[in-house]
């Protein structure tokens, strides 16, 4: 796998919560190094490294088949269909030998910041990164929808660039895409603050508690279903004020997983 190269963009051009953005040059940018896995039956990795590569950050491709992370700073688990979902959506993929690594990163004193949407979101159930599973959708149909989310927590590794309260709209496509877990599971998730997003307006898979994306205990690791990689520049995303195909509501996940690495390397 092939290291994908950095844009160029000026610091100007981020928002950024926790570090001055006119203070990083975008040679700071691109030295944090951002994964995108790819797994057989992945859609959406060369998406996800676009967003990357839009943040300012270097996207650099991971194999399945990987048993080296290659220095990344952070990972994304991007959507689609590994494996085909035989037995179960992400149920093979949580065995892949890279998976191996990025469990033992997520959970260890450097608390490797990873990202899970959609398909991600499911293996990283699978992998018990996160708590609950994802079953069919109530509806028992694929779905795909510009959805509005509401951030709950914003003080993650991937929501710092955004406020609690926030709304934002970013594309749902999705046929397994209920949350579900026991109560006890909901009410800590509830009272730990680890529901990061939760569905506006509609519930449209029948997701517990309209549940669209949490995280673990220590909030480097985030699980999400809609998809903010689709919602990262003008003119292929949602529907916004600005009119159709405008919103970029998506890109606050990777300013904000950028805010992560550079202030963990100036630490």
């Amino acid at each position: 796998m092939t290291e994908v190269s950095a844009v160029d963009l000026s610091a100007a051009d981020l928002s950024a919560a926790d570090l001055s953005a006119a203070d990083l040059s975008a040679a700071d940018l691109s030295a944090a190094r951002v994964g995108v896995v790819t797994f057989p039956g992945t859609l959406d990795d060369r998406d996800a490294a676009r967003a990357v590569r839009l943040s300012g950050a270097t996207a650099v491709e991971l194999w399945h088949a990987d048993e080296d992370l290659k220095d990344v700073d952070a990972i994304v688990i991007p959507g689609g269909f590994s494996y085909g979902d035989y037995l179960r959506a992400g149920a093979i993929s949580r065995f892949a030998p890279l998976m191996a690594k990025v469990i033992d990163a997520a959970n260890s004193n450097a608390k490797l910041p990873v990202l899970g949407i959609c398909n991600g979101f499911q293996i990283l159930t699978e992998s018990h990164l996160l708590p609950g599973s994802m079953v069919k959708n109530d509806h028992l149909k694929f779905i795909c929808r510009d959805q509005t989310l509401r951030v709950e927590n914003a003080s993650t590794a991937w929501t710092n660039d955004y406020s609690a309260g926030q709304d934002i709209t970013i594309p749902l496509k999705n046929q397994d895409g209920q949350y579900i877990a026991d109560e006890k599971t909901l009410d800590a998730l509830e009272a730990e603050g680890r529901v990061v997003f939760r569905y506006v307006s509609v519930n449209p898979n029948g997701s517990r508690r309209d549940i669209a994306g949490i995280s673990n205990a220590a909030g480097n690791v985030v699980g999400l279903m809609p998809h903010p990689e689709h919602a990262v520049e003008t003119g292929f995303g949602p529907f916004s004020e600005a009119g159709p195909h405008t919103g970029t509501d998506g890109a606050g996940f990777f300013t904000s997983v950028l805010n992560t690495i550079l202030a963990g390397a100036k630490a």
